[in-house]
Formats: structure tokens, C-alpha cells, sequence
């Protein structure tokens, strides 16, 4: 789902460099790709422990990623209608690294 959802923030960034908007598509897209790369490099840790850090890294950066799309809507640069569809995905997305964290307990 990180993967998909990244999918969908990176051409949404690619719009942004189209339009010149070099500063936003960038942090975006950093974001973007901090969700799947932080849970694909927790799965290869040693302890559970560090596979939890490194899904609460995950886990920010879905709400890093809410932060930039409220902004985009915000300065008129992402629809109403895109901005609601990626809030729910991202909070689910959120809740779903939350139970998974709590499943390494």
C-alpha cells in the first residue's frame, strides 16, 4: 500500500516540476518514498525493537505526506476531491503501520 500510495504522490510531484514548483515536488516526493523504503528497511533488522523505529519513521512520513497535500490544496495546487482521497489512504495506511507495530510487541 506504502508503494501505491507513493505512486500516486509521485505524479503529483511531476505535475509540481512542471509547473516549476521544484521546492514542493521534491519534498514530496522525499516523503513519498520515506514510507516504503523505512518499511522495507525495518523488515531487514535484527530485533523487533529496530523494526518498530523504523516504522514510526514510516508512520511520520505518512503524516509529512498529509502535511504537503493539505498545503498543495491550500495554495490551490491539488483538488478538493484528490486531497480527500489521499488523507483517507494515508491515515489508513498510518493505522495499518500502527497495528503492525503493535503486533512486534
Amino acid at each position: 500500500m506504502a508503494i501505491e500510495l507513493s505512486d500516486k504522490l509521485f505524479d503529483i510531484s511531476d505535475n509540481l516540476e512542471q509547473r516549476k514548483l521544484y521546492r514542493f515536488a521534491e519534498q514530496l516526493r522525499g516523503s513519498a518514498m520515506s514510507m516504503s523504503n523505512n518499511i522495507a528497511e525495518g523488515s531487514g533488522s535484527t530485533s523487533n525493537n529496530e523494526f518498530r523505529q523504523f516504522l514510526n519513521v514510516a508512520r511520520r512520513s505518512t503524516f509529512e505526506n498529509a502535511n504537503i497535500v493539505i498545503i498543495l490544496n491550500r495554495r490551490k495546487l491539488l483538488e478538493e476531491k484528490e486531497l480527500n482521497d489521499l488523507l483517507e489512504q494515508l491515515d489508513i495506511l498510518c493505522r495499518k503501520i500502527t497495528n503492525f507495530q503493535k503486533s512486534l510487541n
